[in-house]
C-alpha cells in the first residue's frame, strides 16, 4: 500500500523558481511583474509600524521561518517610518477589506499593508511562495540568494468562507497531523478547518458530563476489511479520542494561523456510537447498540425525546466551551426514517405539533437545536438535508448532494456554502481506479475541481449574495494513514483555494497547472505526500 501510495513517474523534473517568479497559489487578483529584486541579508530587519499584536505576531512567524532556512533570523522591531530601507515592513491600512492586503516589493524593501492580522497574514503566505522554495524546508538551506522578485501585488479574497473537511470518525488522526493539516489550509489561504467529529463508527472528543462517549463510543470492536458490506472484517480493536485539552492546543494552533475551526456534532442520524454508549437516547432504548464497524448508513438514530434533547445542548454547550467558532456543525444527513416511522412516540409527537411526516419531524428536531445555539450566540451549519421538512430559522445550509440545496436555501435568503460531491469530494478516485489505492468511487481530477464555479447562475445577483463560500470534503473511510489523507487531498485542496479565492475571469487552467509544478517542489519540501500524476 505504501508503495502504492508513494507511486511517481521516474523522471518528474520539477520547475525551479527561478523559471518563473511568481508561482502564487491561489494566484492573486493582480500581480504587476517589475524590474529588479530585493535580497535579504543577514541585517535585514522586519518592522512593524503598528500596535497591532496580530501584526507583530505575523512579523514574528515570518521572522522564524526566515530564520530557520537561513541561519540567522532576522531582528523584529517597531517603527513609525515608513521607509526603512533594507527591511520587510508591516504597515496597517485601514482602507483595505478585512482579509485584503497589497504587498510590494522593491530592491530597496518589501512592504506589506493590511487592516487586519489576517490580511497581513495572508501576504506572508504570498512572500513566502516569491522567496526559493527551499523557505518551505525544515532544514537550514546553504548557498542560497534568498531574494524576492519586485513587483507589486493587490490582493482580496472571493469569498469569505474558504473551507477544508477532515472526517475523524471512520479512522482516527493524531494531533500532530491535524496541525499539519491547518498548515497546509493556511499556506493556501483557506481559512476554516471543518472537523467532523463524530460518526457511527467513532465519538473523537471528550465530553466530560458523558464519560462514556470516550469510554465506549469512541471505540469499535473491528473494522470492515475492503469495500463496504465486504462481510470481512479484520477481528481488530479501533478507537481514539482528542481529550478537551488536546482540543483547546488544536484550536489555539489554528487561531495563530488565522483558521476557525468549526465542530461537526452529528444528529439525529450517523449516531450510533452515540446509542452503544447511551442507549436511552434511540427509539429502542432496550436494544444492545455497538458502535458501527462497516460503513454505510445506518437506521439507528437519536429519538427526540426531551431527554435527548438535554443531553444534546450539555454536549453542545462543552463543545461552544472548547470552540469559539461562530458556526457550530451539527450534520442533519443521511437520517433513516424507519424508527421514527414504527415509533408511538414519534408518530405523536408529529400528530401533537402538526409536522405532517419524518421529514416535518426531522425540521422540528433540527429547529429545537438551532434555536439552543442560536440562542449562545452562534450560528448553525447543517448539510442540505436540513432542507426536508422546511429550513430552520437561523440555518445555514451546506450543499452537498449537488447545488440545489445551495440554490434553495439562497432562495429563502438563507447563507450557503457549496461543497457538491461531484467536484468538491476528494474521497473519490482522482486517476485510473485500477492504479489508484481503493476509494469509495467517483472521478474528480484536479482540472475538474478547478472547473467548479460556486455561485449558481440561477440565482439573482440579490440572491447570490448569500453564497458565502465553498469548502471540500474528506471522508475518510478508506484513509486508513494520515499519508492516504495527504495523498488524496493533495494537489486537489490547491485547485480548490484558487476556487474560493481568485476572481472567475482570473481562473485559467493552463496557467494553474504551470504555476503547480512550482508548487509541487512546496509540497516536497514541506513532507506532504502528494499525489503526482499531475505533472505527467
Amino acid at each position: 500500500m505504501k508503495k502504492l501510495l508513494t507511486l511517481i513517474c521516474a523522471c518528474v523534473v520539477f520547475v525551479s523558481s527561478a523559471q518563473n517568479q511568481y508561482n502564487i497559489i491561489p494566484l492573486p487578483q493582480t500581480v504587476t511583474p517589475q524590474k529588479g529584486q530585493f535580497v535579504i541579508k543577514s541585517n535585514t530587519n522586519i518592522v512593524v509600524s503598528t500596535n497591532d499584536p496580530a501584526f507583530k505576531q505575523v512579523a514574528s512567524m515570518l521572522a522564524d521561518q526566515l530564520g530557520a532556512a537561513m541561519g540567522t533570523t532576522p531582528k523584529v522591531v517597531s517603527s513609525n517610518s515608513k521607509a526603512v530601507s533594507n527591511s520587510i515592513q508591516f504597515v496597517k491600512n485601514d482602507q483595505l477589506t478585512e482579509e485584503g492586503y497589497t504587498l510590494n516589493v522593491s530592491s530597496k524593501q518589501v512592504s506589506i499593508a493590511a487592516s487586519t492580522g489576517k490580511g497581513a497574514f495572508y501576504a506572508l503566505q504570498s512572500l513566502l511562495q516569491l522567496l526559493p522554495n527551499q523557505i518551505f524546508s525544515k532544514e537550514k538551506s546553504t548557498g542560497i540568494t534568498w531574494s524576492v522578485p519586485n513587483c507589486s501585488i493587490a490582493d482580496a479574497p472571493r469569498y469569505s468562507y474558504r473551507g477544508l473537511h477532515l472526517d475523524v470518525g471512520r479512522h482516527f488522526f493524531p494531533v500532530s497531523f491535524i496541525k499539519k493539516y491547518i498548515d497546509l489550509i493556511a499556506l493556501h489561504k483557506l481559512n476554516n478547518f471543518h472537523w467532523h467529529l463524530t460518526e457511527d463508527q467513532g465519538w473523537r472528543i471528550e465530553i466530560k458530563r458523558y464519560p462514556k462517549l470516550a469510554e465506549i463510543a469512541s471505540k469499535r470492536s473491528q473494522t470492515v476489511v475492503g469495500r463496504a458490506y465486504s462481510k470481512k472484517f479484520d477481528g481488530k480493536p479501533y478507537g481514539g479520542y482528542y481529550t478537551q485539552d488536546e482540543v483547546k492546543e488544536v484550536v489555539a494552533y489554528a487561531k495563530a494561523r488565522f483558521v476557525n475551526v468549526i465542530p461537526e456534532i452529528e444528529m439525529p442520524g450517523h449516531s450510533q456510537a452515540v446509542l452503544a454508549a447511551y442507549p436511552e437516547f434511540g427509539c429502542n432504548p432496550d436494544k444492545i447498540y455497538q458502535t458501527a464497524t462497516d460503513w454505510g448508513v445506518y437506521e439507528d438514530v437519536l429519538c427526540p425525546r426531551e431527554e435527548t434533547f438535554q443531553f444534546l445542548e450539555n454536549v453542545l454547550t462543552e463543545v461552544m466551551e472548547l470552540f469559539p467558532s461562530e458556526y457550530i456543525h451539527i450534520g442533519g444527513d443521511e437520517c433513516p426514517k424507519k424508527q421514527w416511522k414504527e415509533s408511538r412516540f414519534c408518530q405523536e409527537i408529529i400528530k401533537r405539533e402538526n409536522l405532517g411526516d419524518e421529514h416535518g419531524l426531522q425540521s422540528y428536531f433540527i429547529r429545537r437545536i438551532d434555536k439552543f445555539i442560536t440562542s449562545k450566540g452562534r450560528k448553525m451549519i447543517g448539510w442540505d438535508e436540513i432542507l426536508e421538512g422546511g429550513l430552520s430559522p437561523n440555518a445555514i445550509v451546506m450543499s452537498w448532494r449537488g447545488t440545489e440545496g445551495g440554490i434553495a436555501a439562497a432562495k429563502e435568503n438563507h447563507d450557503a456554502i457549496m461543497t457538491p460531491g461531484g467536484y468538491v469530494y476528494l474521497d473519490h478516485y482522482q486517476a485510473d481506479p485500477k492504479t489508484e489505492p481503493l476509494a469509495i468511487g467517483g472521478f474528480t481530477t484536479l482540472e475538474k475541481i478547478y472547473s467548479y464555479e460556486p455561485t449558481p447562475t440561477e440565482l439573482s445577483p440579490e440572491q447570490q449574495k448569500h453564497i458565502i463560500g465553498v469548502q471540500a470534503n474528506v471522508w475518510t473511510e478508506y484513509m486508513q494513514t494520515s499519508d492516504y489523507v495527504e495523498y488524496m487531498v493533495f494537489p486537489r485542496a490547491s485547485a480548490l483555494s484558487e476556487v474560493a479565492w481568485t476572481k472567475k475571469e482570473l481562473k485559467d487552467y493552463s496557467k494553474f497547472s504551470e504555476r503547480m509544478k512550482v508548487h509541487a517542489d512546496r509540497l516536497e519540501k514541506l513532507h506532504v505526500n502528494f499525489f503526482k500524476g499531475f505533472l505527467k
